[in-house]
C-alpha cells in the first residue's frame, strides 16, 4: 500500500516554509527601523517557518526509518539492512536532504538572533529570512507557469522513474532500496555534514549584520556584534573541513586527506577570505581602519559559500570531481540565488561608500595595521590561487553559453598547481603569524622588534635545524617551510607566556597561531614524507592492467603465509565479517539466512551482522620486537549501486601512523579454476597429501538428514570426516556420499577455502574396508595490498584541536565584549 498522506503532509510543510519565510522576510523589511509590530510579527512567523522546517525533517526521518520505498528519495539514499546511524546519513546524502539541513541551522541561528539582540533583530533577520526564501524553494518541487521550482523530496518513485513496471502496476513498491553510498558508510559522515552545514550557516550572519548595517545607515556599529560571529562561523566550517579530511583519511584509499578535489577546494576558498575578514575587523575595532575591506571580506565570504554551493549542487564539476552532486534542474535556481545576493551586496555597499569612514592616514610598516593587512593580503592570495583552477569548468560554461569552446581542464599535476603555490604562500603566512602578534601587543620600533625577535629567532633556528638533521630535509621549500612554521610556534608561545600571566582571556590569537603552525608541520612531514611500506622487490607485476606505481608499491600476500615487510612481519588471515555479538568473524565459519543482517556461526549460534556490505581483510603485523597488532582494511560491495569501495585501516602512533588498504582481491562472484581431480584410496586412520598439506580420514559417519531435510528410508547417507593440518590451525572437511532409492548415487564435496582445496567422496569401498576421495586445488585466496608510513601526522589533528581552542578563547571574549555594551544599552 503507497503511503500518500506522509509524502503530502511533508510537501505541504515544504510549501508552508517557503510562504512563512517570504512572509518574514517583508514583516522584517517593514519594521527595519525598529517598528516594534512589524518586528514582532516577523518574530512569530519565523517561528512558524522553523516549525514547519522541524515538520519536513520530520517526515521524511519517519519515510526512511520505515522504509516507505515507494518515495523516490528514500528508495535513492537507503535500505532495510543500514544500521540506524547511517539511515541518518541518508538523510542529507541527497541535495534535498543537504538543503533541509541548511535550513534547519539556518532557523535555528534565525531564533537565536531573535533573542539575543533586540536593536539589530529586524536588519538581521531581514537577510537571514531572504536566505531561508531560497532554500526553502530548492525543495518546494512545484511547478509554476511551467517552471518548476525546487525539487521535492516527497515525490513518489513512480512520478520520477519512467520504469515499465509501473504502467503495468502504478502501486509497485521495490522491497528494498539502493542503499548508502559505500564511500558515506563512515561514522564521520554521520557528524562532518551537519559540522558543515552549521558553517554555511553561520557565514550569514556577519553578512547579515553588515548588509543590515547598511540597510538601515549603521555603516561602522555591525561590526562589533557581526565579530563574534565570525570568528564562530571560522571555527564551525574549519572544523567541518578538517572532518571532511579525517574522513577522506580513514575512507577513501588514495592515501591522504586532502587531494585538492573541486569541491574540497569550495569549502576551503571562502573560509580563508572569512579568516581575512575576521582579522581585518578586529583591526578595525582596534584603531578604525579598513571599515571598507572588512565589509568587502565579510561579503566576499557569504558569496563564496554561495558560489560554492552553486559549483557542488548545479552538476557543473561532473566530470571533474567525484563529490559533487548531480544537476536536478536547480542550477538556473542556484545561479538566481548567488545572483540575487551579489546585486544586493553591491547594491548597498554602493549606496553607502562614501559614508562609509576611510583611514587617511599612512600605515606605517611598525603599526599593527600594517601587518595585519599584509597577512589578510596572503590569505585572500592563497583564497583567489585555488579559485582559478577551481573555476576552470564555470569559465567552460561561460564560454559555450557565447558560443565557443574553452575545454579548459583541470590540472592533473596538483603538486604543481595547487600545493607548491599553497605551500610559498603558507611560508609568509607563517612568518607574519609569528611577527605580527608582537606589533599586536606592543608598539614597535627598530630596536624593540629586534629584542622582541631574537629570542624566538634564535631558538626556531636550534629546534628546526636538529629536526632538518635527523628528518634529512633536503627540499629547499619544505626546509624554509619547516623553519618558519617553527618560529611561528616559538614567536606566538612567548606571546602567550606573556599574556596568559595577566590575563589569559587575551591569548585566542596566539593560540590559534601556534595550532595552525603544528597543522602546516603535521602536513609537511605527513604528505611530503611518507615512506612506502609495501615495495615490491620480486620484479614480479602483479597485473598488466595496474598503473607501474602500483605494481611497485605494492605486496602479494596469500592466505597463512609470512610476507616480509621492512621491518614487519605480516601474514593475511583472511576476510572476515564484523558481528555485533563477537566482532570480526571469518567468513567461512558464517552460514547466510534469510534475513540479511542474520549469519549462524558453525552452524549453531546466531550473529547480527554490523552491516553486510563490509567485508574485512584481516593483517596480522608482528615486529623484531615480538609486539604484534592486526590491521582490519575494508572493502564494501554495494549491488545495487555496482560499486567497490576499499577502505583503509590505521595503526596509529604519536610518531606517525601505519595507514594499510587494499588495492584488490579475487572476485568473489567469479569460479575459481579448479585443477583436474586426483583420486586417491585411503583407509579410515590414514594419512595422505591434498594441496601440500597432511590430511588423515578420521572416521565415516552415517548421517540421517542433509542440510536439515530429513532422508527416506531408502536413502543412505555416509559423511567423511577428513582432518587436514594448516599452517596455524586444523581444518576439517566433511564431504557426503548418498544414495537415493538404491540406485542414483549423489556426491556432496566440502571446500576448505583457507586451503584452497575440495574434496569428495568418489565411492566406499566395503570389501577393502577403504574410500575412494577425489580432490581439486585452486590458487590460494589473496590480496594486494600498499601499506604507508605517515610520520607525525597527528601535529596536524594536534594542531585542529589548537586551532579550534584558540577560537573558542577569542570568540569568547569577543562576545563578553558585545553583551558588556549591550547591557550598558549600547546595542547599535
Amino acid at each position: 500500500m503507497i503511503h500518500y498522506f506522509e509524502g503530502q503532509l511533508g510537501h505541504a510543510f515544504a510549501i508552508i516554509a517557503f510562504v512563512s519565510s517570504l512572509l518574514a522576510a517583508y514583516a522584517f523589511f517593514k519594521g527595519r527601523n525598529q517598528d516594534a509590530k512589524w518586528t514582532a510579527f516577523g518574530a512569530k512567523i519565523f517561528y512558524v517557518h522553523s516549525f514547519a522546517i522541524l515538520g519536513i525533517i520530520g517526515t521524511l526521518f519517519y519515510l526512511i526509518t520505515n522504509h516507505y520505498f515507494e518515495y523516490h528519495y528514500v528508495f535513492s539514499h537507503s535500505s532495510k539492512i543500514l544500521p540506524v546511524y547511517y539511515q541518518i546519513s541518508c538523510f542529507w546524502e541527497g541535495q534535498e536532504g543537504s538543503f533541509l539541513l541548511w535550513m534547519f541551522w539556518n532557523a535555528v541561528l534565525g531564533i537565536i538572533l531573535i533573542n539575543t539582540n533586540k536593536f539589530w533583530k529586524a536588519p538581521v533577520m531581514l537577510i537571514m529570512s531572504l536566505t531561508q526564501v531560497f532554500l526553502a524553494s530548492m525543495i518546494l518541487g512545484v511547478v509554476i507557469f511551467e517552471v518548476k521550482l525546487g525539487s521535492s523530496p516527497f515525490m513518489l518513485l513512480r512520478e520520477v522513474i519512467d520504469a515499465p513496471i509501473f504502467k503495468t502496476n502504478p502501486n509497485f513498491i521495490p522491497e528494498d532500496g539502493n542503499g548508502l553510498n559505500p564511500l558515506l558508510q563512515n561514522y564521520w559522515m554521520v557528524i562532518h555534514p551537519p559540522t558543515l552545514f552549521l558553517g554555511f550557516a553561520t557565514t550569514v550572519i556577519p553578512f547579515a549584520y553588515c548588509i543590515g548595517g547598511l540597510i538601515i545607515g549603521k555603516n561602522k556599529e555591525w561590526i562589533r556584534p557581526a565579530l563574534p560571529w565570525a570568528q564562530f562561523s571560522a571555527m564551525i566550517l574549519g572544523v567541518g573541513i578538517l572532518m571532511g579530511a579525517y574522513w577522506a583519511y580513514e575512507t577513501l584509499n588514495f592515501g591522504g586527506y586532502w587531494n585538492w578535489d573541486p569541491v574540497e577546494n569550495a569549502i576551503y576558498i571562502p573560509w580563508l577570505v572569512l579568516v581575512a575578514a575576521i582579522h581585518v575587523m578586529i583591526a578595525y575595532k582596534k584603531s578604525g581602519s579598513a571599515l571598507k575591506l572588512s565589509m568587502i571580506l565579510v561579503v566576499a565570504s557569504f558569496i563564496l559559500v554561495l558560489y560554492a554551493t552553486f559549483l557542488t549542487r548545479s552538476g557543473i564539476l561532473g566530470n571533474s570531481s567525484v563529490h559533487s552532486f548531480t544537476d536536478l534542474g536547480l542550477s538556473g535556481q542556484l545561479l538566481i540565488y548567488l545572483l540575487v545576493f551579489i546585486t544586493l551586496s553591491v547594491f548597498f555597499i554602493t549606496k553607502r561608500w562614501r559614508e562609509i569612514p576611510a583611514t587617511k592616514e599612512e600605515t606605517s610598516t611598525y603599526s599593527r595595521e600594517f601587518w595585519i593587512f599584509m597577512g589578510a593580503s596572503v590569505l585572500c592570495l592563497m583564497a583567489f590561487q585555488v579559485l582559478i583552477y577551481t573555476s576552470m569548468p564555470v569559465y567552460n560554461q561561460i564560454a559555450n553559453f557565447f558560443g565557443f569552446d574553452l575545454n579548459l581542464a583541470p590540472p592533473t599535476d596538483i603538486y604543481d598547481a595547487y600545493s607548491l603555490p599553497q605551500m610559498i604562500l603558507a611560508i609568509f603566512l607563517a612568518i607574519l603569524s609569528g611577527t605580527g602578534q608582537f606589533f599586536w601587543w606592543k608598539k614597535m620600533d627598530r630596536k624593540k622588534l629586534k629584542a622582541e625577535l631574537t629570542t624566538p629567532f634564535i631558538i626556531s633556528l636550534v629546534i628546526s635545524g636538529l629536526v632538518i638533521v635527523i628528518a634529512k630535509i633536503t627540499n629547499p621549500y619544505y626546509l624554509i617551510l619547516l623553519v618558519t612554521c617553527v618560529y611561528s610556534i616559538t614567536a606566538n608561545a612567548k606571546i602567550f607566556i606573556g599574556v596568559a600571566k595577566s590575563n589569559i582571556k587575551l591569548s585566542g590569537g596566539s593560540i590559534t597561531h601556534i595550532g595552525v603552525a603544528l597543522m602546516l608541520v603535521g602536513i609537511l612531514f605527513s604528505s611530503g614524507y611518507s615512506t612506502i611500506l609495501s615495495t615490491n622487490y620480486t620484479s614480479m607485476v602483479w597485473s598488466t592492467e595496474f598503473p607501474e606505481e602500483v605494481n611497485r608499491d605494492n605486496l602479494l600476500l596469500f592466505i597463512n603465509e609470512p610476507r616480509q615487510m621492512k621491518e614487519y612481519s605480516m601474514i593475511y588471515r583472511g576476510i572476515r565479517k564484523e558481528t555485533r555479538e563477537d566482532g570480526y568473524v571469518d567468513q567461512n565459519e558464517l552460514t547466510l539466512t534469510p534475513d540479511p543482517l542474520k549469519v549462524i556461526k558453525n552452524g549453531t549460534d546466531t550473529l547480527t551482522l554490523i552491516s553486510p556490505e563490509n567485508s574485512f581483510f584481516e593483517v596480522e603485523y608482528h615486529t623484531k620486537e615480538g609486539k604484534e597488532f592486526t590491521l582490519f582494511p575494508r572493502v564494501q560491495i554495494n549491488q545495487a549501486m555496482d560499486m567497490i569501495v576499499y577502505s583503509p585501516d590505521i595503526k596509529r602512533k604519536l610518531s606517525a601512523d601505519m595507514y594499510t588498504h587494499v588495492r584488490t582481491f579475487p572476485d568473489p562472484d567469479q569460479e575459481p579454476d579448479w585443477s583436474e581431480p586426483k583420486e586417491i584410496k585411503v583407509e579410515i586412520g590414514d594419512q595422505f597429501f591434498i594441496n601440500d598439506y597432511v590430511a588423515t580420514l578420521e572416521r565415516m559417519e552415517p548421517i540421517a538428514e542433509i542440510d536439515g531435510t530429513p532422508l527416506n528410508q531408502e536413502d543412505v547417507a555416509v559423511k567423511a570426516v577428513i582432518e587436514v593440518q594448516g599452517e596455524y590451525k586444523n581444518y576439517l572437511a566433511e564431504p557426503i556420499f548418498v544414495i537415493r532409492n538404491r540406485e542414483f548415487v549423489g556426491r556432496i564435496d566440502d571446500q576448505v577455502d583457507d586451503l584452497a582445496f575440495r574434496i569428495s567422496i568418489q565411492n566406499i569401498l566395503p570389501q577393502e574396508n577403504a574410500v575412494l576421495l577425489a580432490y581439486q586445488t585452486t590458487q590460494k585466496d589473496w590480496i594486494i595490498m600498499e601499506a604507508v608510513k605517515k610520520p607525525w601526522i597527528n601535529l596536524l589533528w594536534i594542531g585542529t584541536f589548537l586551532l579550534v581552542i584558540g577560537f573558542v578563547v577569542a570568540i569568547r571574549r569577543r562576545y563578553l565584549e558585545f553583551v558588556k555594551m549591550r547591557d550598558k544599552g549600547v546595542e547599535a
